[in-house]
């Protein structure tokens, strides 16, 4: 996709449009069915425009935080995120930042919580968030065992074990990427993008 087609869109006085482009650029790998949620920076003032995008959709989203203008919004399809946050090794990580026997709207709750609570402190996101994005466990672990460092590959997250399995799945997060931001560009609406 061309620098051109990326500044036209982001720069787009229609805002519903410039909305919708955003939400397909950074979420193609979650329209297309590839994760269970993503997570993206809306301006606030177009946080309520959300709705009417999504209606009638099965895609929820939650809005995490609030500050300065920006809303950090998760983007899920409920039973998928509801049963992905069981797995055993996928609830065992969370449950140890306190994510335990929750409905999932306090699940994502409590997540919002703890990001208010890192935003206050001024020491960024709560690394389990990494889990709730569909990110390998070993690889949150490894993020947050290393500080972030010592990683084998920065992809669409930072790896630290199966580098080859990672590879293999954001080669398929660039194609669902490319084919989404074309269906948009030829007028296709999030609707028809997601699957």
């Amino acid at each position: 996709m061309s620098t051109e087609v990326l500044s036209y869109f982001l720069k787009n006085s229609d805002c519903r449009k410039r909305l919708g482009f955003q939400i397909v650029l950074q979420c193609a790998p979650f329209l297309k069915g590839l994760k269970v949620s993503c997570v993206i920076s809306v301006d606030a003032a177009l946080y309520d425009g959300l709705g009417e995008l999504f209606e009638n959709m099965d895609i929820s989203y939650h809005r995490l935080s609030c500050s300065e203008g920006k809303c950090l919004v998760l983007f899920y399809r409920p039973e998928k995120l509801k049963k992905y946050l069981e797995q055993p090794g996928v609830n065992a990580l969370i449950q140890e930042y306190g994510y335990m026997d929750m409905s999932l709207d306090k699940i994502l709750g409590r997540l919002s919580g703890r990001i208010d609570d890192f935003a206050r402190r001024g020491i960024g996101f709560p690394h389990e968030i990494g889990v709730f994005l569909g990110y390998p466990p070993d690889d949150v672990k490894g993020f947050i065992e290393n500080e972030g460092k010592k990683y084998l590959m920065i992809g669409y997250w930072k790896v630290y074990s199966n580098l080859a399995g990672a590879r293999m799945v954001f080669k398929e997060y660039d194609r669902a990427k490319d084919c989404a931001v074309n269906e948009f560009l030829t007028g296709k609406s999030i609707r028809e993008i997601a699957l």
